[in-house]
């Protein structure tokens, strides 16, 4: 879904990085709706890999991951979660709480942004 739809290389997608990351996956019946993953680095967690059915977007399956990504980060112990942003999508992390940390940079070809939140347990569901 990912690389195909973003022209990403398979290469730079597949990273080796999956056996150590967390999953999460938004599913309906046995389709899947959208995923990303976490990878952890001591008390932060990196987020990648957000991708959404395109005959799905504009429902809110991508905030309600961001919103699971935040809990489960925060049940694992990281206290931040930073991310690396495609432009395009900068309105749904800033939404999502997300702060912007850096210039624009481009990345797999793709204009991108540094990103993160310190996630805060007295918010309601953390």
């Amino acid at each position: 879904m990912f690389s195909g739809e973003q022209r990403v290389s398979i290469a730079a997608d597949r990273d080796g990085r999956d056996d150590e990351s967390t999953h999460l996956v938004a599913v309906d019946g046995d389709r899947v709706l959208g995923t990303c993953r976490l990878l952890f680095r001591g008390n932060v967690a990196r987020l990648g890999r957000l991708a959404v059915d395109p005959d799905r977007r504009g429902e809110g399956i991508a905030a309600a991951l961001l919103a699971l990504a935040d809990k489960v980060a925060f049940q694992q112990g990281a206290d931040a979660i930073s991310l690396h942003a495609q432009t395009y999508a900068r309105r749904l992390y800033l939404d999502a709480g997300y702060e912007e940390r850096g210039p624009e940079f481009v990345e797999e070809g793709i204009e991108h942004v540094s990103m993160g939140k310190r996630l805060d347990p007295t918010r309601a569901g953390l």
